[in-house]
């Protein structure tokens, strides 16, 4: 939650080096009463927060689907919600993290599945 006119400054300065990836926005709620529909959230979802012990560290386990529920009970404005984000530098981490054969595996399985390949590339295993 911000009062700031630009909220873009607030979550780039929440994905700071305290957070292991750049956060991806899935929603901006306009909100006159943002504390209670900001309550409401923390309520339903309060069993998946990740800090049972320090409640400033406002970080909870949901299903994308649950908050756009929980916002449209709660609020009678049109929202707009990201189910996919583009997660950047999580998704470059985790194909880093995979072995060399998995990566070479899965790239030959996209060149196959591309129509723009050419039948030598495809028999290469490129």
């Amino acid at each position: 939650m911000t009062r700031r006119l630009e909220p873009m400054d607030r979550i780039d300065e929440l994905g700071d080096a305290s957070v292991p990836f750049w956060f991806d926005v899935h929603a901006m709620v306009f909100s006159d009463n943002a504390p209670a529909l900001e309550g409401k959230l923390h309520e339903r979802f309060a069993a998946g927060r990740l800090n049972k012990v320090n409640g400033r560290k406002e970080f909870f386990r949901a299903d994308i689907a649950e908050i756009e529920s929980v916002i449209r009970a709660n609020y009678d404005a049109a929202v707009e919600v990201t189910r996919e984000a583009p997660a950047e530098q999580y998704r470059e981490s985790l194909r880093m993290a995979m072995p060399t054969a998995a990566i070479q595996q899965s790239e030959r399985a996209a060149a196959r599945s591309s129509p723009h390949q050419s039948p030598a590339a495809l028999q290469a295993g490129v």
